[in-house]
């Protein structure tokens, strides 16, 4: 009997193995490249430079940078590229030099380039490119000339690799050299270069030119589109931005994809179009264009439609919801803000220093000293501690609270002193009405050869000049601000300004308020208020009417220091006016101040019934200061009656403010009630405010 041999379908011979790992490279395959090569060595088949060629095509494709597994199948494939001498092809290496590279061992793979005998155009391309997409440019520039001074033409992949480093780092020169190069070798014309050179020019503040690039382009694709909508959205030019991107929809030869979405929206462009857009093109699923409507919702102050955007989206973004948690803290709203934190603690979400800053901010009184307190014990827990970000917002928080000693025992445990570290310390200084300690940590910085003071310094150091009545030091910073050329900062001139009249010097801030080419609304405020804090009542008012006839738009503090200089003037028709206009007219709902101010304006022109109305009327419960502003009218015109039921409320809101004690007792006197009199006095040192005993009978 004859018994026959089995009959083999197939033999595994090495193309059948080259086409396994081709489908991995396409993503045909879902075997591990390494499991594949393994089963080839298993066999008694060889392999070739062309199988190690595939193979790490294939690795680069399936391999996760930094992963253990990952690590240990590309040093098992470099072994046998060693041992086998596979290695010394150029393009083998070239291969296994740019996985190294996408792996992140750019040490390893730059080492391998160092060693290759010889090297082709591909081999530079790929060192280049390495370097430039694991952040090391200045390797990768350097390769660059090396590459040029050789005689090697570089790829669009280089050139368009190089182009985001110059334009980062302000290498505008190199920059433009990487154009001429492109523009010689006709590179130019390639779409991605040309996209990578309009990128550039954007950053570098260059409109003109990438407006060029983008004009010549015959063919533009999605991204050309979206590099141009990003370059006008990068330098603010919100309209321009507009245009090409009706320009793009109109062209219909090209999609909108979530790029152009998420570059519109950074161009404050109005969300409420683009929303709808996004819900019409199905990017409703698109967790980067949610999280960015979700921000542009919550920038504008549209928390309701933010929060239930964010519901909405398929996955948790500490992004979206950093943009709403630190919108919540700028209204002050601290209770959202304190039942956002605890979720996004229970979510396990890592609050970065952003995040934590923006809730920081919202800490602005001293009523959220618990809160304020409690999360910097979160920061010394995470070690958030150690950024200078996180340490410069506790500093600007604890300066709100007033409390300068641990405003500058924050200071002193920072490892680095920036100069937004000092000025944190100086602004929160002078903020506090602290400004002696102001003006000797810049006394200490200038000690330390630490940073050149800049506009925002000077600026802090002008309020501390302000407090203290510090003219001549003011003339001194006056100067330094000319000579430094800072004067083109209005702020700076604001505060300038506010110096020149609390120091007395109307006429000085008036020479620097016409030097201003186009004062904005804090400007004039600060000279209104100087006006009317100088007794120039009537220049306060003509002040006020030159900054309408400019078209600018009054707000609170424009008519704090209108009522100011009513008051002081004694103009009281004029003072109704501006109270209704300001309620009417702009749609300002007045602040205790204001109430304060109009209180005392109608009690010391005796028209106290009006004045109690005024009060009545009040959509918020009057304080100490509207009704301290009241009795002090009362005093002026010895309205006992009056003063008298007025000191009631006041006793009501706080008995424990001594300035009350000073006020009644210099009604009584004002009258020679001398029995009310002691027996205000006494009440004062029952309640432990003898200090005041001096206060009341100097005035």
């Amino acid at each position: 009997m004859r018994i026959s041999k089995p009959i083999t379908l197939f033999t595994k011979d090495l193309s059948f193995y080259h086409s396994l790992l081709r489908s991995c490279v396409h993503g045909d395959n879902s075997s591990s490249p390494v499991t594949i090569f393994r089963d080839l060595l298993r066999s008694s088949l060889i392999p070739n430079h062309f199988t190690m060629s595939i193979l790490l095509q294939a690795s680069s494709a399936s391999l996760s940078p930094h992963n253990h597994a990952s690590v240990g199948s590309l040093s098992l494939v470099h072994t046998h590229l060693k041992k086998s001498g596979i290695d010394r092809f150029v393009y083998v290496k070239t291969s296994l030099l740019d996985l190294y590279m996408k792996m992140g061992f750019v040490a390893t793979a730059g080492k391998l380039f160092d060693e290759m005998p010889e090297r082709d155009t591909v081999a530079w391309n790929a060192i280049i490119c390495g370097y430039s997409r694991n952040g090391c440019e200045l390797g990768a520039w350097h390769h660059f000339v090396v590459m040029l001074q050789q005689g090697f033409l570089p790829s669009a992949t280089t050139l368009a690799s190089l182009l985001p480093f110059c334009g980062q780092c302000g290498f505008v020169s190199q920059g433009r050299s990487v154009h001429c190069i492109a523009s010689k070798s006709g590179l130019e014309l390639d779409s991605q270069v040309k996209n990578a050179l309009i990128s550039f020019y954007s950053k570098c503040t260059e409109l003109g030119s990438a407006e060029v690039l983008f004009t010549e382009m015959k063919d533009k694709s999605t991204v050309s589109w979206n590099t141009m909508i990003g370059a006008y959205s990068q330098s603010g030019f919100q309209k321009e931005a507009i245009t090409v991107f009706k320009n793009m929809f109109e062209s219909r030869s090209v999609e909108i994809s979530p790029v152009t979405v998420i570059n519109l929206l950074s161009a404050h462009v109005s969300y409420e179009p683009l929303h709808s857009l996004v819900v019409k093109t199905g990017m409703v699923n698109d967790n980067s264009v949610i999280t960015s409507l979700v921000c542009a919702y919550s920038r504008c102050g549209c928390l309701d439609s933010a929060e239930r955007l964010y519901a909405s989206a398929t996955q948790d973004s500490i992004v979206g919801l950093t943009s709403i948690v630190s919108s919540y803290a700028e209204k002050g709203d601290m209770d959202v803000v304190v039942s956002y934190f605890s979720k996004m603690r229970h979510m396990c979400m890592r609050i970065d220093a952003v995040a934590l800053v923006g809730i920081l901010h919202g800490c602005k009184s001293s009523s959220h000293i618990d809160i304020g307190t409690s999360l910097h014990g979160y920061v010394i827990k995470s070690g958030l501690c150690t950024q200078t970000l996180v340490v410069n917002g506790l500093i600007t928080m604890y300066s709100k609270f007033d409390d300068i000693e641990t405003v500058l025992f924050l200071f002193e445990t920072l490892h680095e002193t920036p100069l937004i570290s000092w000025n944190s310390v100086i602004s929160g200084c002078t903020q506090s009405g602290k400004a002696s300690t102001a003006f000797e940590i810049f006394h200490q910085m200038s000690l330390s050869d630490g940073p050149v003071p800049d506009a925002v310094t000077i600026a802090s150091l002008l309020a501390g000049c302000s407090q203290l009545l510090y003219l001549h030091l003011g003339k001194k910073l006056h100067g330094y601000i000319i000579r430094n050329s800072f004067g083109s900062e209005k702020f700076v001139c604001t505060a300038l300004i506010d110096m020149y009249t609390k120091c007395g010097n109307a006429e000085l801030a008036e020479r620097v308020f016409n030097s201003i080419e186009a004062p904005c609304t804090a400007t004039w405020n600060s000279m209104i208020s100087g006006y009317s804090l100088s007794g120039l009542h009537s220049r306060a008012l003509s002040c006020y009417l030159q900054m309408r006839e400019q078209g600018l738009k009054p707000d609170r503090i424009t008519f704090l220091g209108i009522l100011a200089a009513c008051t002081h003037g004694g103009l009281v028709d004029e003072g109704r006016e501006y109270f209704r206009e300001m309620i009417k007219e702009f749609g300002i709902s007045p602040s205790l101040q204001h109430y304060a101010l109009m209180v005392g304006l109608l009690g010391r022109e005796c028209l106290f019934s009006e004045a109690l109305c005024l009060i009545w009327e009040m959509d918020e419960k009057p304080d100490s200061a509207v009704w301290g502003s009241l009795l002090s009218a009362c005093i002026l015109n010895r309205e006992i009656e009056i003063g008298e039921y007025v000191a009631k409320k006041m006793f009501m809101l706080d008995y424990r403010n001594g300035g009350l004690y000073v006020l009644m007792s210099n009604l009584y006197a004002t009258e020679e009630m001398w029995e009310d009199v002691s027996r205000v006095r006494r009440m004062m040192k029952d309640n432990g405010y003898d200090g005041y005993l001096g206060v009341s009978q100097t005035l």
